[in-house]
This record gives C-alpha cells, sequence and structure tokens, in this order.
C-alpha cells in the first residue's frame, strides 16, 4: 500500500505542474491577443479569440500561437534583432522640434519685439514734443535764457 501512496504523491504532483502550466499558457495567450494590434490578428475577430481562450485554456491557447496570430518576420540568422512596426505610425514631434511650433514662436517674438519698438518710439516722440514745448513755451513764458541771453540758473532748471 505505500508504493500506491507514493504513486499517488506523484500523480498529484504531475497534474499540479500540468495545470499550473496550461494557466501560464492561457495568460500569455490572453496577454499576446489583447496585446497584438487588429492587422495582427487572424482567422477570427479579438473577441472570439479571447472567449476560446478562456473557455478552452489549453486547446485555444495552442490554436492562438498557431493560428490566430500573424508570424512576424524574424531577424535573418546571424544578423542583430530589429524590432519593425507593421503598420507605420507618423511620428510625433516634441515641440521644440516641430518647425511650425518654432516658427510661430519666432512671428510672435518678431511682433511683440515691434510693438515694443513702436511704443518706445512713440514715448520718446511725445517726451521730445515735451521738451521742445517747455523750451519755446515754458509754464511762464519763454525761458529765461532765452530772454537775457545769459544761460540758465539753478532756479530754470526742471526739477528731477
Amino acid at each position: 500500500m505505500s508504493a500506491r501512496v507514493r504513486d499517488d504523491g506523484r500523480m498529484v504532483r504531475l497534474y499540479a505542474l500540468l495545470f499550473v502550466a496550461q494557466v501560464i499558457l492561457a495568460v500569455c495567450a490572453l496577454i499576446s491577443c489583447l496585446s497584438a494590434e487588429e492587422g495582427q490578428i487572424r482567422a477570427l475577430p479579438r473577441v472570439a479569440w479571447v472567449l476560446i481562450i478562456l473557455f478552452f485554456p489549453l486547446v485555444g491557447s495552442i490554436a492562438w500561437f498557431l493560428a490566430g496570430r500573424e508570424k512576424v518576420p524574424g531577424p535573418a540568422a546571424g544578423g542583430p534583432k530589429r524590432w519593425t512596426p507593421t503598420r507605420e505610425r507618423p511620428r510625433q514631434l516634441a515641440p521644440d522640434d516641430d518647425p511650425e511650433f518654432l516658427k510661430s514662436i519666432a512671428e510672435r517674438s518678431r511682433r511683440d519685439d515691434q510693438e515694443l519698438f513702436r511704443r518706445w518710439e512713440d514715448d520718446l516722440r511725445r517726451r521730445e514734443e515735451d521738451l521742445r514745448r517747455r523750451e519755446t513755451d515754458g509754464p511762464d513764458g519763454p525761458p529765461r535764457a532765452a530772454r537775457d541771453g545769459e544761460p540758465p540758473r539753478e532756479e530754470d532748471r526742471p526739477e528731477v
């Protein structure tokens, strides 16, 4: 009887190992199925493959790996492994690499500089006109230097 108990223990371990292998295979097949792009799935829609793998884990997993996914061509013998996309997606540029974005920043900066320069020129013209007006008709008539032909005195200077 002890030989039979020993054999039953081995069988239980074998069944447990096969069950774990089946679960791991099903999980790998599910991950592969769910992460595959739409163009890589053959024969059935993705939902059907997921249901087959869930309800028939061993057979469904093996079927997925053999017939469900499109085989990706491997690298040439001895060559470096290289990933090649099945569908070419447009590459998204970072803002500092995008020529349109850089051009818009340059245009905005140029417009801001022109506006600032225009305001400075307007302010300078206004100040020059104020100075000319003060020199010609000051607040109490023409400046004293202009009346007497003398240099301006301390009291004739504008306060700062």
